[in-house]
Order: C-alpha cells, then sequence, then structure tokens
C-alpha cells in the first residue's frame, strides 16, 4: 500500500508543477503581459521572471511530494526530480531548434527544476 501511496505522491507533484507552470503561463499570455506561445519568448525580464516563478512552483511540488510520501519521503521527491529531468532535457532537444526562446533559458529549466524539487521535499522532510 505504501507504493501507491508514494506514486500518488509523485503523481501529485507532477500535476501541481505542470498545472501551476501552465496556468500562470495562460493567465500571463492572457493578460498581454507574455506573447503568446507560437511567437516566442525572447525578452529577457520576461524570462527571467519565468524562471523565477517555475522555479518557486517546483519547490512547492518537491514540497508536496514528501509531504503526501510514505517514508523515506525523500525517495519519492528524487524520482520526482528524475522525471523532471528527463522531461527538462526532451524540452532542450525539442526547443531549441524551434527557437522558441534563447537556448539557455530551457537548458536553465532543466537545470534548476529538479534542484527546486529537491529543495522543496528537503524543507518538508526536515519539518516531520
Amino acid at each position: 500500500m505504501n507504493i501507491l501511496k508514494g506514486i500518488g505522491a509523485v503523481l501529485a507533484g507532477v500535476i501541481f508543477i505542470v498545472g501551476t507552470h501552465t496556468l500562470t503561463d495562460f493567465i500571463l499570455e492572457s493578460l498581454g503581459i507574455f506573447p503568446p506561445p507560437s511567437a516566442g519568448l525572447h525578452t529577457t525580464w520576461m524570462l527571467i521572471t519565468a524562471t523565477i516563478y517555475r522555479s518557486i512552483f517546483s519547490v512547492g511540488g518537491g514540497y508536496l511530494t514528501a509531504a503526501l510520501a510514505p517514508e523515506p519521503k525523500m525517495r519519492y521527491v528524487l524520482v520526482l526530480a528524475a522525471i523532471g529531468l528527463i522531461a527538462g532535457t526532451l524540452a532542450v532537444i525539442v526547443t531549441i531548434p524551434m527557437n522558441l526562446s534563447p537556448a539557455w533559458y530551457p537548458i536553465a529549466l532543466a537545470v534548476t527544476g529538479p534542484i527546486c524539487v529537491w529543495i522543496g521535499g528537503k524543507l518538508k522532510a526536515k519539518k516531520v
């Protein structure tokens, strides 16, 4: 039963991270603050803003996963971080040739995402 609880915790982290990233992007695009995805994102302040809020949400996803996971909590947080690393690496491979942003942006997300997830997990694991 613990493995199912752990899988649920990881899925909750994935849903939280993807959901908050997507919703925030949608809101910023709807308000005209960010351009539509087809136009790309090439303005430095926008890229830094997106990196910051994505990092904060990734910390939250790691925290949520640790909060819901059975012991050892960090095992499930590391699974979430590995999923993020794989997804981020695939995003780098796919998006750089599309020139939707400078190459550093998807690379930064692929590198910082798993680290932020780990930080979120550690923050929760220390509160137990």
